[in-house]
């Protein structure tokens, strides 16, 4: 297979990356902000192609129409004769280090208290989890990528959710929310996940458990090993069961003595509903 994966950075795309690379019959490509980074990376960098592509920059030049941007088009020429793009991109909040005294403070007396978040400039969740997967999903759709993958989250039900009003009411899983609501319209044969919570742990130890829209946000646990979502993720490329699919995840310790059965083609035929897109879109 040919594959692109988008956050070759990221925890989660670089492991997807990683994953992939292990199967010697696969031709991978990864985006990064900067070829320069890639000592970072956490797979071998030499055996896969890397693009530069700063998302935030490219997603501006595309709405502003200039398709002169020489990131867009060398990730467009990328996705020449790709069976699947993945995207694994997404808005990261940073912490706000002053709010520690107050959580500090509050620990000390007994109460409670949240550190407060921010955006790097240009990097807003309505800019990379809305218009920069937007303009993967264009561009995909235009170089006839046969399936995208694309890694969200859960939550996004609910215009409440801690997420959305983290780092001044950024709306990060409203803004995820409307980008799998455009790929489903795109007409781009496509696989959505919504993993639980990401905990870096190794993959293949817990059993996996699909839901849709947020009923597994009741589940105890309702996290998952970032290698098992990179797992599921290359299971669901090419596999029938798991096109035109959106879904949640998490991952659970299996019962005493049970085998696990974390088959994607098993695991996906046995989920008989996928997540409901009139439920709530604030975006």
């Amino acid at each position: 297979m040919k594959v692109v994966v988008t956050g070759a950075g990221g925890r989660t795309g670089g492991l997807i990356i990683k994953q992939l690379l292990e199967k010697a019959d696969n031709s991978v490509v990864g985006t990064v902000r900067s070829k320069a980074s890639s000592s970072k990376l956490q797979f071998d960098a030499e055996k896969a192609s890397l693009v530069e592509l700063d998302l935030a920059a490219a997603a501006a030049a595309a709405a502003a129409d200039n398709a002169d941007n020489p990131a867009v088009k060398e990730f467009a020429a990328a996705l020449q004769g790709a069976d699947a793009l993945v995207i694994a991109t997404s808005g990261v909040p940073q912490i706000k280090y002053s709010s520690l005294f107050g959580v500090i403070a509050g620990r000390l007396i007994g109460r409670k208290a949240m550190p407060g978040f921010t955006w790097k400039k240009g990097e807003l969740p309505e800019q990379i989890d809305w218009l920069g997967q937007k303009l993967q999903i264009d561009a995909a759709k235009a170089a006839g990528v046969k399936q995208v993958v694309l890694i969200s989250s859960m939550g996004g039900t609910d215009p409440n959710h801690f997420l959305n009003k983290m780092g001044d009411n950024a709306r990060i899983l409203d803004w995820k929310r409307k980008a799998e609501q455009y790929l489903v319209a795109s007409g781009v044969p496509y696989t959505i996940i919504h993993p639980g919570g990401l905990i870096d742990e190794a993959g293949g130890a817990k059993q996996l458990v699909l839901g849709v829209d947020d009923k597994l946000l009741e589940h105890n646990p309702r996290n998952i090993p970032r290698a098992d979502v990179a797992a599921l993720a290359i299971g669901c490329i090419g596999l029938k069961e798991a096109l035109n699919r959106s879904f949640d995840v998490v991952a659970a310790p299996p019962a005493a003595g049970a085998a696990l059965a974390n088959d994607p083609a098993a695991l996906l035929a046995g989920l008989q509903a996928d997540c409901d897109y009139l439920i709530n879109s604030q975006a």
